[in-house]
């Protein structure tokens, strides 16, 4: 059993309140957690309007599945938000 865990920092310029940066987090974590049977949190950058730092965790029956599954989660990020992606950190233990 491997534990795969995918931290994702993402920047939306057009982003100038909390309150509208809170709307893109829940929709992007509420599809991924649908999508994916994953845990999702906000794991930083909580108060920056544009910074968007997610963390996605999940089981695999092995570490060849964990980067698959840390792959396809990637892909499903980068066109599911008009984000830019500015960086994608994957461990698996």
């Amino acid at each position: 059993m491997t534990v795969g865990v995918l931290t994702v920092k993402l920047y939306a310029p057009w982003v100038h309140s909390l309150k509208e940066k809170r709307m893109i987090v829940k929709g992007l974590c509420d599809r991924l957690r649908n999508k994916f049977n994953v845990s999702v949190i906000e794991s930083g950058a909580q108060d920056i309007h544009q910074t968007i730092l997610i963390s996605v965790a999940f089981l695999a029956a092995s570490a060849a599945m964990a980067d698959s599954i840390g792959e396809n989660i990637s892909r499903f990020i980068e066109s599911n938000t008009d984000a830019e992606i500015v960086e994608i950190n994957f461990e698996n233990r």
